[in-house]
């Protein structure tokens, strides 16, 4: 059945690019092309056509044309492959057996031919497209080898050119305000090292400045775990939040059960995150209502909690929880809140930051007065690295190896997402994934008429594609994603989140708009 929104312009078969040849949509079921193995850069290049929008041309013109479903997920190899590992390997998180050497742009496909839409992209971590060539010639060089094979402790020996680097990958994207970076190695260690800064710039600012030594006291009792040496400190999270799963991170993660059971945590308070009612136009005065009421909470655990909070992390759009968004302005009064009791300000942009949400950073949605940026903000994901970004001075700690580790990052990831903002910038890809977003939210909405009560709560106009809604039948919907190739995920206890790639385009929606029609239409 073709998807039975279409605009007039959309009622147009639609043409798919191949660079031998264009050809008209096909069925999902269709065989793509085989993986061509002899890529390039310029196969992977944007179209540059006189007269022709960049967005109707195909960024990877060797991609599959569209998902190919063989057999059913996981397939007679994939099951195979699986138990083999699951003698060696925990599978039992295993959402699908991928094999990457044939997965190509916003195509994954496995052991046994299937070849699916990723709108999962490894939980949002693929920005630019399996496979792609630029990365791969980056990847390639003799700059990358060393990197790998020479990987260095960077606390102590950084390479020569490490400040070249950071200057032209990290810092180049880095958010306004914030020139400085500590790079990390994954998303839970970012914000892990962020709290620790946070630790250290609250207890310098107490004992009255950086050049004021630490007594005897302090030193003998951090070594038993007693106070002063380790202060009775906190970090302010809100519920249903996720900021890692180490043990200060896990402390300020909210989101399930499972990712806290059975291991030690701190006493450090939880804020209500504001649970908005949608459409958000017909809920206005309600939501505006619960925001200040969540403020007013924050405020009040700030004031009273016996572990004194030395910091808040919120993430922009609260995505392992559910999807959960609040206003701009909710988070202009957060930042206010900051300022007014002196404790910093953490953004955790670990899933939103890199374009996802149609801005280069999703807190640049807030419309922050200058001066007023959060005092760090943490990534990961798409970056293909990891740390957090700050600007104020006093935020590094007042003496060396205080928040250190071996490698301190890696310079060969540095690397990686070097050529990733490369990409983005060559193909505009924040820009498209606004646009695309945009395109993409019009058609939801569209669906969710047409089948009352399988969308509920769209969220994410207007955040590019970082979009989600409520299903009554959420893991069923997800298992149906896959056996009309499509790979979807979920988050909180029924949502269903999209996390395409930034080189998701118009046609690859329609695809998804289809796809997602077939299964609420009951044809699968």
């Amino acid at each position: 059945m073709a998807y039975i929104l279409r605009s007039t312009a959309r009622l147009k078969p639609a043409v798919r690019y191949n660079r031998r040849f264009l050809i008209s949509a096909t069925s999902i079921h269709s065989t793509p092309p085989a993986p061509s193995r002899s890529r390039t850069v310029a196969t992977a290049s944007k179209p540059e056509v006189a007269g022709m929008d960049y967005q109707s041309q195909p960024y990877f013109p060797d991609e599959p044309r569209a998902p190919a479903v063989k057999t059913p997920i996981p397939g007679p190899k994939s099951q195979e492959a699986i138990m083999e590992l699951d003698q060696v390997f925990d599978t039992r998180s295993l959402n699908m057996m991928a094999n990457y050497r044939d997965s190509f742009g916003n195509y994954i496909a496995d052991p046994d031919g299937n070849v699916l839409l990723d709108v999962y992209s490894q939980i949002a971590s693929i920005p630019v497209g399996y496979s792609n060539p630029r990365l791969l010639e980056a990847a390639s060089s003799k700059d990358m080898a060393s990197a790998i094979i020479n990987r260095p402790a960077l606390g102590n020996f950084p390479p020569h050119d490490w400040a070249e680097i950071l200057k032209t990958g990290i810092l180049k994207v880095a958010p306004k305000g914030l020139n400085q970076v500590f790079t990390g190695m994954s998303g839970s260690d970012a914000n892990e090292t962020a709290y620790k800064a946070a630790f250290m710039w609250k207890r310098q600012q107490e004992r009255g400045g950086r050049d004021i030594e630490f007594t005897e006291e302090e030193m003998h009792s951090s070594m038993n775990n007693a106070t002063p040496g380790s202060p009775d400190l906190s970090i302010l999270s809100f519920k249903t939040g996720f900021h890692g799963r180490l043990m200060a991170s896990l402390s300020t993660t909210r989101s399930k059960p499972i990712h806290k059971l059975d291991i030690p945590a701190f006493n450090w308070p939880q804020a209500s995150f504001p649970q908005l009612k949608y459409p958000l136009p017909a809920n206005e005065a309600e939501n505006a209502a619960e925001e200040q009421r969540c403020l007013a909470e924050v405020e009040h655990l700030i004031t009273t909690w016996p572990n004194r909070p030395a910091a808040i992390v919120v993430e922009p759009i609260q995505s392992e929880g559910g999807d959960n968004h609040a206003s701009p302005s909710f988070f202009r009064s957060l930042r206010s809140l900051t300022r007014k009791h002196d404790i910093l300000f953490i953004v955790d942009e670990v899933q939103t930051g890199v374009g996802a949400t149609g801005k280069f950073w999703a807190h640049e949605h807030w419309n922050l007065p200058e001066g007023e940026e959060p005092d760090m903000v943490t990534f990961s994901k798409k970056a293909q690295a990891a740390g957090f970004y700050f600007g104020r001075p006093d935020i590094r700690p007042n003496k060396p190896y205080r928040n250190f580790n071996t490698w301190m990052g890696d310079p060969a990831r540095a690397l990686l997402f070097r050529a990733i903002v490369e990409e983005i910038e060559r193909l505009s890809l924040v820009e498209n994934t606004r646009v695309v977003g945009d395109y993409l939210y019009e058609g939801l909405e569209k669906l969710g008429q047409h089948f009352p009560g399988q969308i509920m709560n769209l969220r994410g106009q207007g955040q590019g594609t970082f979009i989600a809604w409520d299903s009554p039948k959420r893991d069923e919907f997800l298992k149906k994603g896959k056996a009309v190739g499509v790979n979807i995920g979920g988050s909180g206890a029924s949502a269903v989140r999209l996390r395409p790639m930034l080189i998701f385009q118009k046609h690859h929606a329609d695809i998804l708009l289809e796809s997602i029609e077939k299964i609420l239409s009951g044809a699968v």
